[in-house]
């Protein structure tokens, strides 16, 4: 379902991977993924092992949403919106966000005044429903959020608000979850075995993806074909296998950051998740690339001169899906003042993908590693499958460079930092009164 390649014009015998070399490192990972029971690794079997009736669920609660409501504002950061941000905005036209659903908005992955202010006045005249995610509900940004969105739903609603509340959050701990309970609010749960970054095919993204409009049992089958193509402890038939070993073997020769790059502009939110997965994932004890993005054409004409001669720290990955249903032709103009008819009747997706081969040929022959992940179609079945693709070449990747790919100590380091300083401050102003 995936094709993965590796194109490189100088130094070839180095990028010339013997994947068997790494067999028995890789079953060593592949066991350990497949039996561990201590570790965050729920989500490997999930789109196997979704039931009727769990799927039916969401798109029950999704239904009632959609007849009541103009808006669904969902509050969460990190994995708790990026996953399904990034879906929706793949799957939904460039400017109609709410085609076969309602708008869905998000909030509580920042603390920007303007923000929250902008957004309690875009709901002023619309109904809406809010769905909180936080696996402890102890996130700030999500909790000051959803405090503000606490409030404005009973100024709102009265004693109806509880009703327009949906919580997603651990089922058998955390303070979100005892909100919950006290309340009454109605709980989605999030697998107490699955950490946010990989929880996009829990009801985390689910809920807010089916709201959108997006076939979500489509999804769902495609993560579960690529589990299955997945599954096997060979690297010659695995391709997320084959990934996390080039990106491993293109890290142990210096390269320090990977460039995820595409030419679709609806693609810019999986470029987000994919940060989030693999930055959260892999960097660690002083280790990992860095990883960022570019969407092209665009960023050709900003970072385009630094990719092709600047300073060789980076390869990219190009994510390329071949067939897109929408596009648009050029006309013919009998005048042909712009020396364009040479185009004419051209598709521009037809440009793009050879503008994509132009690009790939002009910076590998500049010395820059290309790896290509091309997929068939970009609609839903490849999206579910290309992000099983990716959580799973994550874990790999991060056991290659021996970290815990489910971790993120550094997360709770800044977060405690910023709690004494506002303890402090609240402190100090107590004080002074």
């Amino acid at each position: 379902m995936i094709h993965l390649s590796l194109t490189t014009k100088f130094n070839e015998q180095l990028f010339d991977v013997n994947f068997m070399n790494f067999t028995d490192t890789i079953s060593s990972i592949h066991h350990h993924l497949e039996v561990a029971e201590d570790e965050l690794t729920g989500w490997l079997k999930l789109p196997m092992n979704m039931t009727i009736d769990d799927l039916n669920a969401i798109q029950f609660l999704s239904e009632e949403i959609k007849e009541n409501a103009d808006v669904l504002v969902v509050i969460g950061i990190g994995g708790s919106f990026l996953g399904a941000k990034a879906v929706r905005e793949a799957l939904s036209p460039n400017f109609t966000k709410n085609q076969n659903g309602i708008e869905v908005l998000f909030v509580g992955h920042n603390l920007s005044g303007s923000y929250m202010k902008h957004l309690i006045e875009s709901l002023h005249h619309r109904d809406f429903y809010v769905n909180v995610i936080s696996k402890s509900g102890a996130t700030l940004e999500t909790s000051v959020a959803f405090r503000i969105l606490r409030q404005y739903s009973v100024e709102r609603y009265g004693q109806n608000a509880k009703q327009r509340v949906i919580v997603t959050t651990d089922p058998e701990n955390g303070l979100l979850r005892e909100i919950a309970i006290a309340q009454g609010f109605r709980r989605l749960d999030i697998p107490s075995n699955i950490g946010g970054r990989y929880s996009l095919l829990t009801p985390v993204g689910l809920l807010p993806i089916s709201v959108a409009g997006i076939n979500i049992t489509e999804i769902l089958q495609g993560a579960c074909q690529a589990a299955i193509d997945l599954e096997v402890d060979d690297i010659e038939k695995n391709e997320a296998y084959r990934y996390a070993l080039l990106r491993y073997k293109l890290y142990s020769h210096g390269y320090q950051v990977e460039l995820l790059a595409s030419f679709e502009p609806r693609l810019s939110y999986i470029h987000e998740w994919w940060k989030q997965l693999f930055g959260e994932s892999e960097g660690k004890d002083k280790k990992g690339l860095f990883p960022a993005s570019v969407n092209y054409s665009t960023d050709l004409h900003s970072l385009g001169q630094f990719i092709q001669e600047g300073n060789p720290l980076l390869f990219e990955t190009f994510l390329h899906f071949n067939n897109i249903s929408e596009d648009y032709y050029i006309p013919f103009n009998r005048v042909d003042d712009d020396d364009l008819n040479y185009l004419s009747h051209r598709s521009l997706n037809e440009i793009n993908a050879i503008s994509k081969q132009g690009t790939v040929l002009a910076h590998a022959q500049g010395g820059v590693p290309i790896i290509q992940i091309e997929l068939e179609k970009l609609d839903a079945f490849h999206i579910g499958y290309l992000i099983y693709f990716f959580m799973k070449a994550c874990a790999i990747s991060a056991y290659l460079i021996d970290v815990n790919p489910f971790n993120q100590p550094g997360v709770e380091a800044y977060k405690s930092k910023i709690s004494d300083l506002l303890n402090l401050e609240s402190i100090v102003n107590l004080v002074a009164e």
